[in-house]
Parts: C-alpha cells; sequence; structure tokens
C-alpha cells in the first residue's frame, strides 16, 4: 500500500510566523515532478507540535488538494492524547488523506495495554494507519509484543522504524509479515530495504527528490548495485541534515536553495553559524548551492 519514497515535507512559515501555503504548495510540487510516492504532512519534519489545531487541519487540506490525487497523502495525525490524536485523524480522513502516520504517545509513557489501546482505538476510524516507532523522540518504543497484538486489526497497515535498528526490522518482516515497514532514517534506509522495509519516510527527499527516489526505486526493482551505488553517494549529505536538531538542517537547506522563508517556530530556532557552515558546504558539494 506505501511503498517507495514518501516525503516527511516540511511546513514553511512567512517572516511573521504564519503558515505559507503559497511556497508549501510549489513544494508538494517539486516533489511530485521528482518522482516521490507521496507526502507525509504535519510530522516531526512538518515542525506539528507547534501547529495549532486549525493549521494542523489546513495543512492537512493543503495537501490533499495540492497533491490531487497523483501521490498518497499519510497525514500526521498522532497525539499523547487519544482524543486528540482521534480528533485530527477524522479530519485527515475526511479532508481525503491516504493513511495516517501515528506517533507513539509521547511523555504519557503507556503500559502495554494502554499503548495498544490507543492506536487500535484510532485505527477504528477506517484511515490506514503506518504506526511510527521513533523512541528518541518519545522516550517508549512501540514493542514487539504490542505490534503482534496490533498486527490483527484491518486497518493497522505499516510501521516506520525511526529507532536506529536494522535488526528490529528483520524481527518485524519475521514476526508481523502482513506489515509494510518503512524506513525513518534516510541513512539507515538501504540496508532496512535489504532485510525487507518496503520505503522510506525521508527527510533528505525534500531537497533531492530525484536521488531519493533513485535509491528506493532501483533497490526495490532488484538492482542493488545501483542503489548502493546512490547510497555511498547520498550518504554524508543524509547525515550533514542531522547536525543539529531535525528539521532545523533540512530546512535550513531549503532556505538556502530559494524555497522557503529561513523561520523556525519557538522552541527551534535558525541553525548555529559554525554548523550551518559545514551544511553550506555540504551543499555545494552536491550542487545545490553555488
Amino acid at each position: 500500500m506505501f511503498n517507495g519514497v514518501y516525503t516527511a515535507i516540511v511546513t514553511p512559515f512567512l517572516e511573521d510566523g504564519r503558515v505559507d501555503f503559497d511556497r508549501f504548495r510549489k513544494l508538494i510540487d517539486f516533489q511530485i515532478a521528482g518522482g516521490v510516492d507521496g507526502i507525509v504532512p504535519v510530522g516531526t519534519t512538518g515542525e506539528s507540535p507547534t501547529l495549532n489545531f486549525d493549521e494542523h487541519h489546513q495543512v492537512i487540506e493543503a495537501t490533499v488538494e495540492a497533491c490531487r490525487g497523483r501521490v498518497k497523502v499519510i497525514a500526521g495525525t498522532g497525539g499523547n492524547a487519544t482524543a486528540e490524536a482521534l480528533e485530527l485523524t477524522q479530519h485527515a480522513k475526511e479532508a481525503g488523506a491516504d493513511g495516517t502516520l501515528q506517533v507513539t504517545p509521547y511523555y504519557n509513557k503507556p503500559n502495554l495495554s494502554g499503548l495498544v489501546q490507543h492506536f487500535a482505538t484510532v485505527a477504528d476510524v477506517g484511515l490506514p494507519v503506518v504506526l511510527y516507532n521513533v523512541p528518541g523522540r518519545s522516550s517508549l518504543e512501540i514493542s514487539l509484543q504490542a505490534v503482534a497484538e496490533l498486527e490483527s486489526h484491518p486497518h493497522i497497515v505499516a510501521i516506520k522504524e525511526a529507532g536506529g535498528s536494522v535488526d528490529r526490522v528483520s524481527q518485524l518482516v519475521r514476526q508481523s509479515p502482513s506489515l509494510e515497514v518503512l524506513s525513518g532514517d534516510d541513512a539507515l534506509t538501504l540496508p532496512m530495504l535489504v532485510v525487507g522495509a518496503v520505503g522510506v519516510i525521508s527527510v533528505a527527499s525534500n531537497i533531492v527528490p530525484e536521488r531519493v527516489c533513485n535509491l528506493v526505486h532501483t533497490a526495490l526493482r532488484g538492482d542493488w548495485e545501483t542503489a548502493r551505488q546512490e547510497h555511498g553517494q547520498l550518504h554524508r549529505l543524509f547525515s550533514d541534515l542531522f547536525l543539529s536538531t531535525n528539521p532545523i538542517p533540512v530546512k535550513t537547506a531549503l532556505a538556502r536553495m530559494g524555497k522557503v522563508e529561513d523561520v523556525f517556530r519557538l522552541p527551534l530556532s535558525s541553525m548555529e553559524p559554525n554548523l550551518e557552515a559545514l551544511l553550506e558546504d555540504c551543499l555545494r558539494a552536491y550542487g545545490l548551492l553555488s
């Protein structure tokens, strides 16, 4: 259902802090021209914690409208309160999204029963669910036991793995073969594909969609040598896009490329000058800056 490259798209802001919907639509067109299979709005990379409910709804609606059925939309509608995740997910379904990305409830650290009930309750809305395992952000891993219990739900179809473990992907593929696994880490996409993942929700594709698509699509076709070469060539970029907290580097890169304003919402702020210099050197090496 969700094979391929899905861009975890940034949310551009105007100088006064409002969402820049004009540039947002242009970013989506840039992604689609680059060959991506889908767009993931209002996730971590989209600075979702700083958007209010109305903005969250508007960004999802704008994504669906801009995509116009050309690619799929997996809307980030998770939350640390189940009622909040339900409201956001219901809206995304009504807006026409193809799926929902559901992050592990952060800060609460729910027990196994609560975690399973949370995801199952959101899945009952009827929108295909991609579980989002990112313990570095949420402080809690979606355990293999939880995944096993959730696998039987007809609307839980995939899991995004951003825990940094290729071994865990191997375990998931063996334990829960009906669930698709998507890499949540650009640098680990190739090894995860090797052991059975079917795609990536990518940060790097914000700036180099064609190249990330070449890596993933050639791997999915079985052309592992081409994929390996592309991975090797992109590895520095994958690394340098995390010189600071995501999405600060990728949004800074897009700003230097003239695609967004260099504007963040607190508590995020602009990149430190020494790190920005390293990032700009990297972008020049890839021909993204003159």
